[in-house]
């Protein structure tokens, strides 16, 4: 299958939103959003929260947020992204350290060109938005180099691991909406079909 391609126009919105909302301070739209990533994404949390314990705060906190850029990008396409599991992550990791591992000379080239053409062209919009982010973080001492180095290869990890999901090359679990089930009286017949009262069967 294919993979589902991400729009320009959805990538400059994404970032537009996070923008006004890094300017606003709004904690309760952020903390919010936090609460969802946490519930909907615990694997793309836990693998960022590696490079936190390895490396520092700082280092975990670039890795977060740019994980957490790229999936609102996808989650903002196809309105609600795949969960991804660690073995998405995981073979999502090899994909783009074997295509990283072709790329002649690439400790010479600028951090932000270490990428694979060949998967830069399943989602160009994404790359070449994430390409400028951490050129210009890294040129305006936003970030450090030694920070760009550590987290843009797991950044490319998770768009990876969420084009395969949704692409279906590697589907991770679809969220749905949570359904509660009814509420069935004592007295009602029992939804198992057996034509008992609730109350002398399932109940």
């Amino acid at each position: 299958m294919a993979s589902v391609l991400v729009p320009s126009e959805v990538v400059e919105t994404t970032i537009n939103h996070f923008t006004e909302l890094d300017a606003s301070g709004d904690k309760r739209t952020m903390t919010r959003m936090a609460k969802r990533l946490g519930k909907e994404q615990p694997a793309l949390l836990q693998y960022a929260a590696t490079f936190r314990d390895q490396h520092g705060d700082s280092v975990g906190e670039a890795a977060v947020f740019y994980s957490t850029l790229v999936w609102a990008m996808f989650d903002e396409n196809v309105g609600k992204c795949p969960r991804l599991t660690n073995a998405n992550i995981a073979s999502a990791e090899v994909e783009i350290e074997t295509a990283i591992k072709k790329i002649d000379a690439i400790g010479n080239k600028p951090v932000h060109e270490r990428v694979s053409e060949e998967l830069v062209t399943r989602q160009p919009n994404i790359y070449s938005k994430l390409q400028e982010l951490i050129e210009e973080d890294v040129r305006e001492d936003a970030m450090t180099l030694e920070t760009a180095e550590l987290i843009y290869p797991p950044t490319q990890v998770i768009l990876e691991a969420f084009d395969a999901a949704i692409s279906g090359r590697r589907p991770g679990v679809a969220i749905g909406p949570i359904v509660k089930a009814a509420k069935v009286g004592r007295n009602e017949q029992c939804p198992c079909g057996s034509g008992k009262k609730y109350k002398r069967c399932c109940g």
